[in-house]
């Protein structure tokens, strides 16, 4: 493999191009899940919420912009200075898991103050074991970041497991009954949404069978992992021991 003086490699692995139309893919996904209910309210000025909820719909929309950026510096082969920028999105990990939790924590207190305590405790885990998901699995990128193709594959699998949110908005514009808009959902509406995101990294691992003639392990054990998390979400969030855990949550969020 050769490299030009302004760092661009002259060749790269086989299926590249995949990664810049996965993420091209989820940004829609992002964009387009969340605009009735958060971007169209936002631009005509009928949305109120805590700044915290702002922050954080401009920090992971954010995200979707820098993880277009960075995969089409790899696939065009500008691979140092995508290694070089990789920096900001250590800071943007970050970023998304502090402000993903706290909002999250906003909307319980939300919940909780409209009358629905027990409701909102339980949806709350979905968001937060999504994020904490999210958070782990970028953390494993980051430590695996000189393995390429390890690299890789788990920042996808981590940025695919975060649109679960925005396709959740796509169904509940869609099917939700009359009059749902502010309450708090069940959990189990976000298993359909949660199985149409794992149902995404379907997409590169068949790309892997064709190309290495099986996926690769990155995506098996984190496909698997997120559809597990998407099957366990309801009995978990259910649960008297979650309830428990959620209460003391808020109660450290005052």
């Amino acid at each position: 493999m050769s490299m030009t003086m302004e760092g661009r490699v002259s060749t790269r692995p086989r299926g590249e191009s995949m990664y810049f139309g996965m993420a091209v893919l989820c940004a829609v996904i992002a964009f387009a899940g969340f605009a009735p209910t958060y971007w169209l309210p936002v631009s005509q000025g009928r949305f109120a919420a805590n700044p915290i909820v702002h922050i954080h719909g401009l920090v992971f929309s954010g995200w979707s912009l820098f993880l277009v950026w960075q995969t089409w510096l790899a696939t065009s082969g500008h691979i140092v200075r995508h290694r070089r920028v990789g920096l900001i999105g250590v800071v943007f990990a970050t970023a998304m898991t502090i402000f993903g939790v706290l909002a999250r924590i906003n909307l319980m207190r939300v919940g909780a103050a409209a009358g629905q305590d027990a409701a909102a405790r339980a949806f709350g885990f979905v968001p937060l074991s999504s994020i904490a998901f999210f958070a782990i699995v970028v953390t494993i990128a980051i430590v695996r970041a000189r393995q390429r193709d390890v690299h890789k594959r788990l920042m996808l699998v981590a940025s695919v497991s975060i649109v679960d949110a925005a396709i959740a908005r796509m169904f509940f514009v869609l099917l939700a009954p009359p009059g749902a808009a502010g309450t708090v959902p069940p959990v189990m509406a976000d298993v359909g949404p949660g199985l149409v995101t794992c149902a995404l990294l379907l997409i590169p691992m068949v790309q892997d069978w064709r190309l290495y003639g099986r996926p690769h392990a990155a995506y098996v054990w984190g496909g698997l992992s997120l559809f597990a998390l998407k099957v366990l979400e309801v009995p978990i969030a259910e649960s008297a021991a979650w309830q428990s855990v959620a209460g003391g949550i808020l109660a450290l969020a005052g």
